[in-house]
C-alpha cells in the first residue's frame, strides 16, 4: 500500500507526466483490489494478535473462561478430599465401644439405613463431650457441654439422620451445632454440611474440633439459626437439634423442592415432638409427627414468637 501511495503521489506532482487515463483506471482498480486483501490481511493478523498479546480484551475473555472452567474442574476434583480424612488417632479409640453403642442401642431400634449405621461406628464420640464426662461418651443418653447446652443420645442423632434421607450429593443445613456430634455424623454421609450455633464460645469450640478431626466438608456459623443461612441455601436437607414453638418461615424458604426437614416442636418445658416437614417438587409444605423427645429450648428471635 505504501508503494502504490507513493506511485499515486509521484504522479500528481506538479511538472511530472501524468499517467494516461487508461493507466490511472487500471492503477486504481488494482489499488482498490490490493485495499480489499490487505484489510482482510490486516483483520486476521489483528485477530491473530489479540489472541497472542497478553494486554488484549480477546485474551483476557479467553482467560477468563479458561480460569472458569479450571475452577470448576478443581471443585469437582476438590470435592471428595474434603470428606472426612480420618487421620486424627480419635477414629482409631475406642471404636469397640462404637461398634457395641450402634449394635445395642442403634439397631436393636430399628435404625436400618447402612449409611448412618456406618456413620455412627466412624465419628468418635467422646471426641465431641466433656473430659468429665469421657467415660460415659457411648452411654445411651444425652451429656451436658456447658452454656446450659447437651449434645444428644446416640440414638437421636441417628433417628433424626436417618429420617433425613442423606445422600453423598446433599447440601445440609443444621441448627444449633452444640458440641458439632451432629454434624460430623452428617458429614459422613452429606456432601457438605452448614451449622449455626448462636452461642459463640461454642461455636468457636465445635468449628476448632470439627477442624482437627479432619471435617473439612463441616462450615460453622456463629448466629441466630432462626434465619438460617440464605446465600448458602437452598439446603437438600434441614435439621434442628432445639426445640422450637414453630417451624422458622425462613428454613421453609431454605429447604429445596423434594427436601426433608426435621425439628422438635413444642413447649421448651413441655411436650416436644419431632416433626418431619416436607416441601414438595412444586413447593408445597406438609408435615408429620414421629417421635415424643426432650430438647434444649431454641434461642434469639425465635423466642419473640410469631
Amino acid at each position: 500500500m505504501r508503494l502504490i501511495k507513493k506511485i499515486i503521489r509521484r504522479k500528481g506532482k506538479p511538472g511530472s507526466r501524468k499517467a494516461p487515463g487508461c493507466f490511472r483506471g487500471c492503477l486504481f482498480r488494482f489499488s482498490s483490489k490490493i485495499s480489499l486483501f490487505t484489510a482482510v490481511l490486516a483483520v486476521a493478523w489483528s485477530n491473530w494478535c489479540c489472541e497472542k498479546s497478553p494486554g488484549s480484551a480477546m485474551r483476557s475473555g479467553a482467560q477468563s473462561k479458561s480460569n472458569t472452567q479450571k475452577t470448576v474442574s478443581k471443585k469437582s476434583e476438590a470435592a471428595p478430599a474434603s470428606k472426612p480424612v480420618r487421620k486424627h488417632p480419635a477414629f482409631n479409640e475406642r471404636r469397640s465401644e462404637r461398634l457395641r453403642m450402634v449394635d445395642r442401642q442403634i439397631r436393636r431400634r430399628n435404625i436400618s439405613d447402612p449409611n448412618v449405621l456406618s456413620a455412627l461406628e466412624t465419628v468418635p464420640r467422646h471426641a465431641f463431650v466433656d473430659r468429665r464426662d469421657l467415660s460415659r461418651a457411648y452411654n445411651d443418653h444425652p451429656l451436658p457441654i456447658g452454656h446450659g447446652q447437651t449434645i444428644s443420645q446416640p440414638y437421636i442423632v441417628a433417628y433424626m439422620t436417618e429420617a433425613l434421607e442423606l445422600n453423598e450429593d446433599f447440601k445440609v443445613l443444621e441448627i444449633g451445632t452444640g458440641s458439632g456430634y451432629q454434624a460430623a455424623v452428617c458429614a459422613e454421609i452429606a456432601s457438605e454440611v452448614y451449622t449455626i450455633e448462636i452461642i459463640e464460645a461454642l461455636a468457636e469450640t465445635a468449628q476448632e474440633r470439627l477442624k482437627q478431626l479432619g471435617y473439612g466438608n463441616v462450615f460453622v456459623k456463629n448466629s441466630d439459626g432462626y434465619f438460617g443461612w440464605p446465600d448458602k441455601g437452598p439446603f437438600d436437607a434441614i435439621i434442628v437439634t432445639c426445640a422450637a414453638g414453630f417451624v422458622p418461615p425462613p428454613l421453609i424458604e431454605q429447604l429445596s423442592p423434594g427436601g426433608l426437614m426435621i425439628l422438635p416442636l413444642g413447649s421448651p418445658f413441655g411436650y416436644q415432638v419431632l416433626v418431619v416437614v416436607t416441601k414438595n417438587d412444586k413447593g408445597k409444605v406438609s408435615s408429620r409427627e414421629v417421635l415424643p423427645v426432650r430438647f434444649v429450648p431454641m434461642l434469639g428471635r425465635i423466642e419473640r414468637g410469631r
